[in-house]
């Protein structure tokens, strides 16, 4: 027996090779969210006209007109749908007298049927229309149980004669097939072409049907104009995507906190955390939600015994309630924490048959608690939820008031968004929601993750949108192309990389990849103890949607090793225009002893070692992979440089130490006449990085620069690696340049990357204290002294911006950037570069260093006067630094800094800076004690940002 759709697909369509339908009769579209439903007969307009799915033991087919299932130019589908639906080929068909020509069509095609007034044993196959009432109850069970049901019908008329909005909850026949997962709409179907489908068709992103959904969520919202959820824990954000489910709460930054839906012929509503269900404050709602899920059933609700305390709230609205871990059949409500695999099938049959569930729980603990695993697919409950159209997420949504949806306005919605987007695509003046662009690309994201083999509702999705990419082709971005944040071909750019981050195959959303001849034998890189908390080069490049294949030890596994394609790690996004795609680096955990990779973009492999590493020598062989120009000092001869960067095609190469690794495109490479002489000068400037920072050298880890044609933010930037526009490469890569002119960018970066928060003290010296290793490297290492290294650092430059700060007081919120800088500089020309490489080693092992920036300030004027032996609270004073009384005793023993450079600049006896009369400039040492009063009356409100 067929077991998968696709099985079962082929089932049904044996020997169907057209669709002979008859022209007089108008279908209805089939709405399919069920989890085993899918389509069988699909029309040019994306209309389901037949599906199929299963229930239970049992299995349907639903034919969208009665009339076609008397049809005998159907003849080789019906029996086939009959073949599929009864559980043997001895199993009785039996045919509802409504439907009594199907019988004689059958018996013409030899297969035995006779007419029965309602459905027997669940064995074999029942064949009857839509319009009955009489039997769901039997129905249902029917195919519950085992039994194959062939129902036809249309409810577009229907819908004239009782109404559209009572279609999904109403028509006769989808008090039967919802059950399923499929649905009747009242939506008339095109019958002008069709063809018939190889393989299971797709699903249509959006049905457009009833407004059952917009009366509901009236219903569950009555009496609310704002949904206030503070004091009642953080929420997990909740992602709706079920066709039948809809948002109820959404905060500022377009996050749900509270949802629901329909399901089969039963209620859901999710709330993101189990305290939107007990707070007090929320029971009007939950009321409303309780209401809503009972409809006109008079049963139980059932409480789990963290929601008790709704009980007294129950009763006094007459509604009856108990007690309960579990779900009993004696329930029409089942009130809960969370659900898992073990009740996921029991829940599921439980709504679909009709019940209430009202679920409460946040997912960013577990999450938490559960580092390795993925919310969406792991989350216990998210198996049963993603059933109903809804997945809890990880993400958090935000505490506040929020208007609630008022009627007629539209919401964002998954499935919506989605089909408004492939509207836009290929109809001109079309146009998606400016607002739900950033949505949608965030929760294509997430829906790619969600679990989608044989389920067609999950894999349509991402069918669809391979074929978007595909017709459209991936665009390109560069200087001459810049792509615009928001527009189309940015939102196909996030997909397809969504697409590869969820496992599919990046060959299969590339039109036609680039290929470059991978290296005949596999490499093996080995990573050892000291490769700790580093980015390691493996000379390799991956070309774009090629696969490469990773090998390694079964030991290694649980090492967490992981390998990264791609050293353009900087996100793009918050850009206006790209001159990249915003994300071109991807990460693979390396769990298996054998790993296949591939990627959209391409790019340098690298593989990457935890902190945490402990396994010795570890071998990781690469195969599949294309070598890239790579220099090693010490071990890459000249010659065999030039061999392997002649005539080569990867488009980015390294320049590697132990000390820094400097990632360069292919052509800036081709300039160096010597990358041996360039190399050697970058470990002097590096030994020099770590002297004045007090590190060990060689570096634990080498640093790294990389050259990108659009960063995050700036010229370059810091971190790890340090990021470098593509213009910047003469400042960092000619020899000649940098032994002549100095560089200071890099060096600034580098400074960043020393900074210690004990003794940095955000914002004033975030720009500043960096610019000390440009300044020391420049002088001590390349001969070029600071007056010449960067143009804010000229004599009169220096003097005029001194006297500035000085005029206005030297108020301590202006002491940031090179006027903070200043008073390093001073504090290096009167004592030299010793005192901070003291000091810097110093802090490394320094406890209780205060969290404040005022608190930090006075230990270091406290600890740089110990360190030379004078008296230099007079000097921070001057400089408008927050200096105590304290910290003035503790120093009054030491001499006096007779050299102090701010001497000079003293004026007035004491200025007070008008915008700020808290700020004091002290030049006269016998007002301190005037002053010092108050200064210790506004330390506590100094500036305390870490």
């Amino acid at each position: 027996m067929a077991t998968t759709p696709s099985d079962a697909f082929q089932a049904l369509m044996k020997g169907v090779t057209n669709w002979d339908l008859p022209e007089s009769f108008i279908p209805s579209e089939l709405l399919l969210i069920g989890k085993a439903s899918f389509p069988v007969m699909v029309n040019d307009k994306g209309q389901v006209l037949i599906a199929a799915s299963s229930y239970g033991q049992g299995r349907l087919v639903v034919v969208s007109h009665e009339r076609y299932l008397l049809h005998a130019g159907l003849a080789p589908f019906l029996v086939n749908a009959v073949g599929w639906l009864r559980l043997s080929p001895e199993a009785p068909i039996g045919v509802h007298p409504s439907l009594e020509p199907l019988v004689n069509i059958l018996k013409d095609a030899g297969v035995e049927a006779q007419t029965v007034p309602e459905p027997g044993e669940p064995r074999g196959a029942y064949c009857m229309d839509a319009y009955n009432d009489s039997l769901t109850a039997k129905l249902i069970q029917f195919v519950k149980h085992g039994g194959g049901l062939l129902i036809g019908g249309q409810a577009w008329y229907w819908a004239s004669k009782h109404g559209c909005d009572k279609v999904l909850s109403s028509f006769p026949g989808n008090l039967v097939t919802s059950v399923a997962g499929v649905y009747f709409t009242d939506v008339c179907g095109c019958i002008a072409h069709f063809e018939v489908s190889t393989k299971v068709p797709n699903i249509p992103f959006h049905v457009r049907c009833g407004e059952d959904l917009s009366q509901d969520q009236q219903q569950i919202l009555e009496g609310f104009t704002t949904l206030d959820n503070t004091g009642c824990g953080i929420p997990s954000r909740i992602l709706v995507h079920g066709e039948l489910a809809f948002p109820l709460a959404i905060d500022n930054s377009s996050s749900c906190f509270l949802a629901a839906a329909r399901y089969g012929c039963g209620r859901v509503v999710l709330t993101g955390h189990e305290s939107l269900i007990h707070t007090p404050k929320m029971g009007p709602f939950i009321l409303n939600a309780l209401r809503w899920l009972l409809g006109k059933k008079k049963g139980k609700i059932g409480l789990q015994s963290m929601f008790k305390g709704l009980g007294p709230m129950l009763s006094n609205s007459k509604l009856e309630w108990r007690v309960t871990q579990h779900l009993t059949s004696v329930l029409s409500v089942f009130c809960c924490y969370e659900l898992n695999s073990k009740n996921a099938k029991q829940v599921e049959e439980f709504v679909a048959e009709g019940g209430g569930l009202l679920i409460g729980s946040q997912a960013w603990w577990w999450s938490y608690m559960h580092p390795e695993r993925n919310c969406v697919r792991q989350y216990p409950s998210n198996e049963c939820l993603r059933s109903f159209g809804l997945t809890i997420l990880d993400e958090t949504a935000n505490q506040g008031h929020f208007p609630a949806p008022k009627p007629g306005v539209t919401i964002y919605h998954f499935h919506r968004a989605l089909s408004q987007f492939e509207t836009m695509l290929y109809e001109k003046g079309k146009n998606l929601e400016k607002s739900w662009v950033d949505d949608l690309m965030r929760d294509c994201f997430v829906m790619f993750q969600i679990p989608h083999k044989d389920i067609p509702i999950f894999e349509s999705v991402k069918n669809r949108v391979i074929e978007m990419i595909k017709r459209k082709g991936l665009p390109v971005a560069n200087r001459r192309k810049r792509i615009k944040k928001g527009s189309p071909e940015a939102v196909l750019i996030s997909m397809a990389g969504s697409l590869v981050k969820s496992g599919t195959d990046s060959s299969l959303v590339l039109c036609d990849p680039p290929f470059l001849p991978p290296t005949e034998l596999p490499v093996t890189i080995e990573i050892n103890e000291g490769h700790c908390n580093s980015q390691v080069s493996t000379g390799l490049y991956l070309c774009a949607g090629q696969t490469a294949e990773v090998t390694l030890p079964e030991k290694a596994l649980a090492a967490k090793l992981k390998i990264l394609i791609g050293c353009h790690t900087d996100n793009l996004s918050h850009h206006a225009d790209y001159w990249r795609p915003p994300v071109v680096t991807h990460q693979y955990l390396l769990d298996q002893a054998q790993k296949r990779i591939s990627w959209l973009w391409g790019g340098l492999l690298y593989i990457l070692v935890p902190s945490s590493y402990k396994l010795g020598t570890v071998p990781v062989t690469i195969s599949g992979a294309v070598a890239a120009p790579y220099f090693k000092l010490g071990k890459t001869s000249q010659e065999e440089w030039k061999k392997l960067i002649d005539k080569n095609e990867v488009p980015w190469g390294e320049l590697a130490t132990d000390n820094i690794i400097l990632t360069a495109s292919t052509p800036d490479l081709l300039k160096l006449e010597d990358p041996a002489s360039l190399l050697h000068l970058w470990d002097d400037i590096m030994q020099a990085v770590a002297r004045l920072a007090a590190k060990p050298f060689p570096f634990c880890r080498p640093e790294r620069i990389v050259f990108d044609c659009q960063i995050s933010a700036g010229i370059l930037h810091s971190g790890y690696p340090i990021m470098s526009i593509m213009e910047e490469a003469p400042n960092i890569l000619n020899e000649k340049k940098l032994r002549s002119r100095g560089t200071w960018g890099a060096l600034h970066e580098l400074g960043h990357n020393q900074q210690a928060g004990g003794w940095n003290f955000p914002h004033h010296t975030t720009e500043a204290t960096c610019n000390l290793w440009s300044v020391y490297v420049n002088e001590m290492v390349l001969g070029i002294h600071r007056s010449h290294t960067h143009s804010a650092l000229s004599p009169d430059g220096r003097k005029q911006r001194i006297k500035h700060y000085l005029d206005q007081g030297a108020p301590l919120k202006s002491w940031e950037g090179w006027t903070a800088l200043e008073t390093y500089l001073q504090l290096q020309e009167g004592f030299g570069w010793e005192p901070f490489i003291q000091l810097f080693a110093e802090y490394q092992k320094l406890s209780g260093i205060p969290r404040n920036n005022g608190g930090k300030m006075n230990l270091w004027v406290k600890k740089f006067s110990e360190t030379v032996k004078k008296n230099l609270a007079p000097f921070f004073k001057a400089w408008g630094w927050p200096v105590t009384k304290e910290v003035s005793d503790s120093l009054a023993c030491l001499p006096e800094w007779e050299e102090n450079p701010m001497k000079k600049y003293k004026s007035d006896p004491v200025k007070l800076c008008a915008s700020d009369p808290t700020q004091l400039y002290v030049c006269d040492e016998e007002m301190c004690k005037i002053i010092e009063e108050r200064f210790l009356e506004k330390d506590q409100s100094l500036d305390s940002t870490e």
